[in-house]
C-alpha cells in the first residue's frame, strides 16, 4: 500500500462552518479493508477534530473520501483583509496487517468566486474571497532567474515579501515562464498574496492534434493536483495572449491569410478546445473550488479579446505600438487590467555589475545587450518618454534616474486611475514585478532585489487608503478618495496650492465619509480653478487624505511638464539618530524637493521610503536599515532631486522635438 496524495476539497466555506471533503489517493497491491483516520489541527496547532472511516480498497489506484466539517473556521484572507490562518490535516491509513502510512496537508480555508455580472459598464470581472469583492493590486511575475537552479528559497521569499511590502495582494504568474516551486506557493499562502496562475502557454498558437491535446491535459492535471491545496491560488487561466495574438498580431494575421479557411478553422477550433474545454474540465475535476479563465486577455471566449467592457485587458498603446503619452491611461478603464507597463533602467549599482565606465551610454552595445526590448529600440523609446516630461538628460546617471521617475509617475497615474474607477475596474496588475537578469526592463524591483522608484510609488498608490488626484492632458484634475477598508472611513481631504517656497496660495478642506470597499469622487477641477492667479510653472497642488491628524495618502499635482517648471534649488538638511536596527533620518527642505532619491554609493543600505516629494518646511523622518556605523552611512549618503538633476541639462535635439 502506498499513499499518493491528500486533497482538501472546500465544498462550502463561510464564517459559520467549513464543509470539506478530504480526498485520499492510495495505491494498493491487493484487495482488503483499511481504516482512515484524519486529524485536523487548527492554526494554533491545537486539535479541532478527528474523523475516521473504514473502506475496502481494490488493487491499483483508489480514492477514499472523508466528509469533514469545521465549525466557525478561522478563514484565510488576502493581505489587507484579515489573517492568513491555515489548518493542518494529517491522514493515517492502516491496513489489515497493521501497516500504517501517513500524509499531511496544510491549507487555508476560504471561498473563491470570479464574479461576472451584467452592469451599466458591460460585464464585471472581480475576485471575491470569503464574500468580499477584492480590488486586485499587484503585478505580473516572470521567472526569478534565467537559470531556475539558481533560485533559492530566500529569493522566493524576498520576491514575495517585496510584493507584500508594496501593499500588493495579487501576482499574476505569467504563462510565458514556468510553474514555480512548491515553496513559492507556501510563502504566498503565508503572506496572503493571491496568485493568478496561468498555464504555461505564452502566446504561441498550439497544435490542434489529439495527441498534443491529451499530452497537455496530463501536464495540466499534474500541476493542478500539485498546487490545488494552496489557498493563494484564486484563479487558473488557460494561457497568456494566445487569443489576442491570433486575432491581432501581425505575424498571425499574415499566417491566417496564407492558409485556407478550413485549416484556419481547425487551428481556431484546436485553440478554443484546449483552452475553453480541456483545461476548464481539468480545473472543474481536480480543483472545483477555484474558478477558471480561458485566456488573458479575454472574455472567456465569449467574444474578442482585449475589450474594455468585458473581461481583462493587456493595454500597450502606452509604451508599445504608438507610444502614446502616459495621460492616455486615464482614457482607458477596463474591467480588470492584467497587463500594462513602462520601462526603466535598474539601480546604478546593478548597472555597474555589467557595464564599465566606457559603456555608460544608452546606445552603447553593452546597454543595448541588456535592454529587454532592444528589438523595439527600447532605449530610444525610453528617451522619448523621458524627453516628453523631463527634457534631455545631462549625463548617464541622470538618464537612469529620470527613466525610473518616468516609469514610476506613469504607472502611478494608471494604477490610481484604475483604483479610483472601482467598481468599474477591479484589478491593476502592472507589468512587471521582477527581473530574470540584470538590465533595462518593465520591472519595479531589479534582478538583485533593489527597489526602483516605481516600487516605492507602488507602496503608496496601493496603500489601503488613497487620494487619487488625476490630471489629464487637458488640464483637468479629478480627485477621488479610495478605501479598501471593510468598514466606513470617516476622513477629510485637503487641497493646498503652494509656491515652490512653501507659501500657501489657496486652501480648501472638507469632511468625507468613504463607504467600505469603494471610491468616492470629491472634485473635478480645471487648472484655472485650482491656480487662480498663481503661476502654473511656479506652483503645485498638494492633495491629502487625513484621518484625524494622520495623513493616509498624499498626491502632488503639477501644472506643466517638469522640464517647463521653475524648480528652485532645494537645500535639504539631514539629521540622524540611532533607531532600532538602524537609524532615523530626518530630512528638511527650504524649497520643494521633487522626487528625492537617497542612495549610499556601493553600500547595501535599505531606506523605508524613496522617490518622494519633500514639501518645504515639512520635515520627513524615515528609517534607514543598516548594521554599519552611523558615520559610515552618513558619509555615503547622496541626495538627488529633480531640480538638481535638470539643472544644466542640454537642450533637446531638433529630431527629438520632431519625433513627438
Amino acid at each position: 500500500m502506498r499513499v499518493d496524495g491528500l486533497h482538501i476539497a472546500q465544498q462550502r466555506v463561510d464564517a459559520g462552518s467549513a464543509q470539506l471533503q478530504a480526498q485520499l489517493e492510495l495505491q494498493a497491491g491487493r484487495s482488503g479493508p483499511v481504516q482512515v483516520t484524519l486529524e485536523v489541527l487548527g492554526p494554533d496547532g491545537q486539535k479541532v477534530g478527528q474523523f475516521t472511516q473504514d473502506a475496502v480498497v481494490d488493487p491499483g489506484q483508489n480514492r477514499i473520501d472523508l466528509p469533514v466539517r469545521i465549525a466557525n473556521p478561522k478563514r484565510w484572507f488576502p493581505a489587507g483583509y484579515g489573517a492568513q490562518d491555515r489548518y493542518t490535516f494529517v491522514a493515517s491509513v492502516r491496513d489489515a496487517d497493521g501497516d500504517s502510512q501517513q500524509i499531511k496537508r496544510v491549507t487555508g480555508l476560504r471561498s473563491v468566486e470570479l464574479r461576472r455580472e451584467k452592469d451599466k459598464w458591460g460585464n464585471s470581472m472581480e475576485i471575491v474571497i470569503n464574500g468580499i469583492p477584492i480590488f486586485a493590486k499587484g503585478a505580473n511575475l516572470i521567472p526569478l532567474d534565467a537559470f531556475p537552479s539558481r533560485v533559492t528559497a530566500e529569493r522566493m521569499r524576498s520576491t514575495l515579501q517585496d510584493a507584500r511590502d508594496a501593499n500588493m495582494n495579487m501576482l499574476r504568474m505569467w504563462g510565458g515562464g514556468h510553474y514555480q516551486d512548491d515553496h513559492f506557493y507556501e510563502v504566498a499562502d503565508e503572506l496572503g498574496i493571491m496568485i493568478w496562475q496561468d498555464f504555461m502557454f505564452g502566446g504561441a498558437v498550439p497544435p490542434y492534434d489529439v495527441e498534443f491535446r491529451e499530452n497537455t491535459r496530463q501536464e495540466a492535471i499534474e500541476q493542478v493536483k500539485r498546487l490545488r491545496d494552496h489557498p493563494s491560488i484564486v484563479l487558473w487561466c488557460g494561457n497568456n495572449e494566445v487569443q489576442t495574438g491570433w486575432e491581432n498580431w501581425g505575424d498571425r494575421v499574415k499566417f491566417k491569410q496564407s492558409v485556407d479557411p478550413e485549416e484556419r478553422s481547425r487551428i481556431e477550433r484546436g485553440m478554443t478546445t484546449l483552452f475553453g474545454t480541456v483545461f476548464r474540465e481539468v480545473v472543474a475535476t481536480y480543483d472545483s473550488d477555484v474558478p477558471y479563465w480561458a485566456t488573458s486577455p479575454g472574455t472567456n471566449f465569449d467574444g474578442a479579446a482585449d475589450q474594455t467592457n468585458d473581461g481583462d485587458m493587456h493595454y500597450w498603446k502606452v509604451w508599445g505600438g504608438p507610444a502614446l503619452p502616459v495621460t492616455e491611461y486615464l482614457n482607458v478603464t477596463p474591467r480588470f487590467m492584467s497587463e500594462y507597463g513602462l520601462q526603466s533602467f535598474p539601480d546604478m549599482r546593478t548597472v555597474r555589475v555589467f557595464a564599465d565606465a566606457a559603456d555608460m551610454d544608452p546606445e552603447s552595445p553593452v546597454m543595448r545587450a541588456h535592454q529587454k526590448f532592444d528589438k523595439g529600440n527600447g532605449n530610444k523609446r525610453l528617451m522619448l518618454y523621458i524627453r516628453r516630461e523631463f527634457g534631455e538628460p545631462k549625463d548617464f546617471e541622470s538618464f537612469v534616474y529620470l527613466s525610473q521617475l518616468m516609469q514610476a509617475e506613469g504607472i502611478n497615474l494608471a494604477a490610481s486611475h484604475l483604483r479610483a474607477s472601482r467598481p468599474q475596474s477591479m484589478g491593476s496588475l502592472y507589468w512587471q514585478l521582477n527581473d530574470v537578469w540584470p538590465g533595462a526592463s518593465w520591472s519595479s524591483v531589479d534582478y538583485y532585489g533593489r527597489w526602483k522608484a516605481l516600487h516605492y510609488h507602488a507602496r503608496r498608490f496601493y496603500a489601503p487608503e488613497l487620494i487619487a488626484a488625476l490630471r489629464n492632458g487637458k488640464g483637468q484634475t479629478e480627485v477621488s478618495l479610495v478605501s479598501d477598508r471593510t468598514t466606513p472611513l470617516q476622513a477629510r481631504w485637503r487641497m493646498r496650492v503652494m509656491g515652490m517656497d512653501g507659501k500657501v496660495l489657496s486652501k480648501r478642506e472638507q469632511k468625507a465619509m468613504v463607504k467600505p470597499l469603494s471610491s468616492l469622487q470629491v472634485g473635478d477641477f480645471s487648472d484655472a480653478q485650482l491656480l487662480g492667479k498663481a503661476d502654473p510653472k511656479r506652483s503645485y497642488a498638494v492633495f491629502e487624505l487625513l484621518e484625524g491628524d494622520k495623513v493616509l495618502s498624499r498626491e502632488v499635482v503639477f501644472f506643466a511638464p517638469a522640464k517647463q517648471l521653475a524648480l528652485p534649488t532645494a537645500k535639504i538638511d539631514t539629521q540622524w539618530r540611532a533607531d532600532g536596527d538602524g537609524y532615523a533620518l530626518t530630512l528638511t527642505s527650504n524649497n520643494l524637493a521633487r522626487e528625492v532619491w537617497l542612495s549610499f554609493g556601493e553600500l547595501e543600505v535599505k531606506v523605508a521610503d524613496n522617490a518622494f516629494d519633500l514639501l518645504p518646511g515639512e520635515p520627513l523622518t524615515l528609517h534607514v536599515s543598516s548594521k554599519l556605523p552611523m558615520a559610515q552611512v552618513q558619509a555615503a549618503l547622496q541626495v538627488r532631486d529633480l531640480a538638481s538633476t535638470l539643472a544644466g541639462a542640454p537642450p533637446e535635439p531638433p529630431e527629438a522635438a520632431a519625433a513627438k
